[in-house]
């Protein structure tokens, strides 16, 4: 990969719906980043954007329902696909072959085999492929691997994680409001959204780098949430008729646990088909602590807040009393710099640690061998849940070289090691 860095990274954009819109105002903030294509299969969507796109620059991006007429735009450096989930490997695999950087929203593979097309696509071409989970970079997330790498915790043992909070509407209206989530829940059972639990987990346990992820067990429950959801909702939306009485294949409640080569665990929760607030679960439990995400608190043998007079090891403390002394330098940076971006900041940030490997010509931070490994989970839960909960082995997507990497890229957005952010964010 060369080392001589781009001005401005000229990018293309496929996928333009509501999460597809978001993320394309934030690039269009961007002074470094031109959004020299987008692409969307529905017309309306494409229009929309091409608007968007010529408002900003006072000119229109190339533009196409067929993202391949677009990965020959002269100039253009990498892809970004927040499209539906069972489109988004087939892209990545389409814009490394063409010389380009590629990236894609989160969501898991619908076979493994996909998981191994894309680790061997980036080591044929040499180009990068980044799963852009957001969640690595949130600042809860990213507060406690820096209290990891500093050692606080001292030697982890165990870790959960999930995606929960309540999307019966969002599923059951797929048809109406053209999103593919509907179908995905009718006709597949297992985890189809394990990114954003496993992605910081795997961070904090050096997955890939150190260690690896061995095994997987998946259990579901039985499906009547999104069924109760659609009758009683009849009324308020008629459309929903073409699916009443129509069986969910997904489970309300899918669990997964998995076992790690230096000997952790890891328990995962898709939980999006009942009524509850929103969570991703987190907890982190190592020989000298725990963290807990739903609590918001953390206790830690020895170690108390200011003011506390001794640590209790009955009690739990509050983390924003550690916060601040623990924050990860990217997030101090952040904050003194005016956090920006959708879900709390980390769309932002997670779009820079792209944009700026792209500019670069470096690894991205989260690299082909993390992506294909989180997001095999998927493939891997569906084929356990088929089996009753038998155990299923997750490959190891670095033929062996988890135990001795080369050398991580350091910089701002490097999630292996705390590194002193840019002057800029």
């Amino acid at each position: 990969m060369s080392k001589t860095a781009k001005k401005k990274v000229n990018l293309l954009l496929i996928g333009l719906s509501k999460r597809g819109k978001a993320l394309l105002d934030l690039l269009l903030e961007m002074e470094d980043v031109n959004v020299a294509a987008v692409c969307d299969v529905y017309e309306d969507r494409l229009q929309n954007a091409v608007q968007a796109v010529e408002k900003a620059y006072g000119k229109k991006p190339a533009a196409s329902t067929d993202y391949r007429a677009l990965l020959d735009v002269p100039g253009l450096d990498a892809v970004f696909t927040p499209s539906s989930w069972t489109s988004h490997v087939q892209v990545c695999l389409d814009a490394m072959n063409a010389g380009l950087y590629a990236a894609t929203e989160v969501g898991g593979a619908t076979s493994v085999q996909q998981c191994w097309d894309l680790v061997r696509t980036s080591e044929k071409t040499g180009k990068p492929c980044m799963l852009m989970e957001n969640c690595c970079y949130g600042q809860e997330e990213l507060t406690i691997l820096n209290m990891v790498k500093l050692g606080l915790f001292g030697e982890l043992v165990h870790a959960e994680g999930g995606y929960r909070h309540d999307l019966r509407r969002e599923i059951c209206m797929g048809h109406v409001d053209r999103h593919y989530r509907l179908d995905n829940y009718l006709h597949r059972n297992g985890d189809v959204y394990p990114t954003h639990d496993v992605g910081p987990i795997a961070k904090y346990l050096n997955i890939n780098r150190g260690n690896r992820m061995l095994s997987l067990v998946s259990v579901a429950s039985k499906s009547v949430g999104n069924e109760a959801w659609v009758k009683s909702h009849l009324e308020q939306y008629p459309q929903l008729e073409e699916i009443n009485n129509r069986d969910f294949a997904m489970g309300d409640v899918v669990v997964t646990t998995i076992k790690c080569a230096m000997g952790e665990t890891i328990t995962l929760f898709h939980d999006t088909s009942l009524p509850r607030p929103y969570s991703r679960g987190n907890l982190l439990q190592g020989s000298k602590g725990i963290w807990m995400e739903d609590k918001h608190s953390i206790s830690i043998e020895g170690i108390t807040p200011v003011n506390e007079k001794s640590w209790n090891p009955h009690s739990w403390y509050d983390l924003d009393k550690f916060s601040r002394k623990y924050e990860h330098p990217l997030w101090k940076k952040f904050r003194s710099s005016g956090v920006k971006g959708g879900h709390g900041g980390m769309d932002f940030l997670v779009l820079r640690a792209y944009l700026e490997a792209v500019r670069d010509q470096t690894q991205t931070p989260i690299d082909v061998y993390d992506t294909a490994a989180w997001m095999s989970l998927t493939a891997l839960s569906e084929e356990s849940v088929a089996m009753g909960g038998h155990p299923v082995a997750i490959p190891d997507f670095t033929d062996g070289r988890w135990i001795n990497r080369e050398p991580i890229v350091e910089g701002t957005y490097c999630l292996n090691k705390i590194c002193k952010p840019g002057r800029n964010l």
